[in-house]
């Protein structure tokens, strides 16, 4: 099915769509991912910049949902709780490692008109396409984990709702996503925003309670020699920049961009991509202002206390109340925890159906996907709740972060090879400049993904 043929009008079609295929790739993309999403989202093609932009603002914050999930507050939390605010450097230095790669996402999108996955099937033979799809496919199932673990924490906490029944509750939320689609895309990214909000404004409310020390949290975002010389500040540090990039949010970026109906045109597409970045880059912006306000409660509640080693989500729930004197704090850490939850839904079931389509061409049904999905992250985590009980969760939680850091490389370096190759981006080739820093955060992230896989597996 042409994109064409869904009623779209052909200036609002991407000329990647079409049957001819740029130079440098093998062959037609195919039909587009979330095809009944492509290109859906109409436009200003006159006006302002900043009408302009409103059109695009959306898909960089289904973008950050990915870097506030429950392996990155864990991280956080145990940062703040040992060593005070001296880590919210690396949270900065981690969120413009993501803007950088993230941005190289809208690049391909628009400029080459495929996202990442189409890219990898159009460029490598099977015997390499193949094997990337599925370490994608495992890195969406490590992070759908995560969500399956945060979304339960957060349900026991609010409605002391048993963690093995209220991971079976997680596989509901396939009826919120097929509610969502229905409505059109533009529903789902508002629906996203709104409870980025809801966990904006529960953390604002919690970092107000605790008080903190407001001329070390400025110093704290200063770099210091401190974090070289500490093992375990730079152990935590290192874990901080190690699960910053989350390999499905790669494939997602590139995918979502296409929801608009930027145009045909040399300069329709780099206007794009353009406001495509600045979108991501503003959505960004607020993941660190979430994880900094997590590493900031932290600091400002359980380091000042003298409570150290606070790293368990449920640990940190416990201690909020008699701490702060107000019962209110862990009811909205709680709240907090379960939007999160219910936004990584959506977005591990578009990337999903991103990394499906893309790499084998095919279509099934998102609720089939989702619930596939779905089910094959809660079998382990019922499992292990059962078996070994409420603690065990956090090893889980660890365990998918660790997967997720051996599957990073094989989206991060095909994804750097591409936005590089002149033939396969034309004119909208990145500079040289953010080739070469990309390809050093790509590096950087990689090498200290291994050193975290290489901790834990030693032990």
């Amino acid at each position: 099915m042409d994109a064409r043929s869904t009623g779209l009008t052909s200036d609002s079609v991407p000329a990647a769509a079409g049957p001819l295929a740029p130079p440098g790739w093998r062959g037609e993309r195919g039909e587009p991912s979330l095809a009944g999403m492509f290109a859906s989202v109409r436009t200003a093609k006159g006006g302002s910049f900043w009408r302009k932009l409103l059109a695009f603002l959306g898909p960089g914050y289904l973008v950050a949902v990915g870097y506030m999930d429950p392996g990155n507050w864990a991280t956080s939390l145990a940062g703040g709780s040992k060593f005070g605010y001296a880590l919210l450097t690396i949270a900065m230095l981690s969120n413009l490692m993501a803007i950088v790669l993230q941005s190289l996402c809208t690049r391909l999108g628009v400029g080459a008109g495929r996202d990442l996955a189409q890219a990898c099937r159009d460029s490598f033979p099977r015997w390499v396409s193949w094997p990337l799809w599925l370490s994608a496919e495992i890195a969406i199932t490590a992070t759908d984990l995560a969500e399956v673990i945060g979304t339960a924490i957060g349900l026991n906490l609010l409605f002391h709702i048993p963690l093995e029944i209220g991971v079976v509750i997680t596989a509901a939320d396939v009826f919120l996503i097929l509610a969502l689609q229905a409505f059109g895309f533009r529903w789902i990214e508002a629906f996203v925003v709104a409870m980025l909000g809801v966990i904006a404004a529960c953390f604002a409310v919690q970092i107000a309670l605790a008080d903190p020390d407001w001329g070390a949290v400025i110093k704290g975002f200063a770099p210091t020699s401190d974090i070289l010389r500490n093992r375990e500040m730079l152990y935590l540090a290192l874990g901080i920049l190690g699960a910053t990039v989350m390999p499905h949010n790669l494939y997602l970026h590139s995918g979502l961009v296409q929801t608009r109906g930027y145009g045909d045109s040399l300069k329709e597409k780099r206007e794009a991509i353009t406001l495509a970045t600045i979108d991501s880059s503003i959505a960004l912006c607020l993941a660190l202002v979430i994880n900094a306000s997590i590493l900031i409660l932290a600091a400002a509640t359980f380091h000042r206390a003298g409570k150290t080693d606070v790293a368990e989500l449920d640990q940190a729930h416990a201690f909020l109340a008699p701490l702060l004197g107000s019962t209110l704090a862990p009811t909205l850490f709680a709240i907090a925890l379960l939007c999160c939850g219910l936004n990584s839904t959506i977005t591990a079931t578009l990337s999903g159906q991103i990394v499906m389509e893309g790499f084998l061409n095919i279509r099934i049904a998102p609720w089939l996907r989702r619930l596939v999905t779905r089910m094959i992250a809660i079998l382990p985590a019922v499992v292990v709740t059962i078996w070994a009980g409420e603690k065990a969760t956090g090893q889980l939680l660890i365990l998918s972060q660790v997967v997720l850091s051996l599957q990073l490389p094989f989206a991060v370096v095909p994804l750097v090879m591409f936005t590089a190759s002149r033939p396969k981006m034309g004119p909208f080739v990145a500079p040289r400049w953010l080739t070469v820093l990309a390809a050093l955060t790509a590096a950087l992230i990689i090498v200290l993904n291994a050193k975290l896989v290489w901790d834990y597996l030693s032990g």
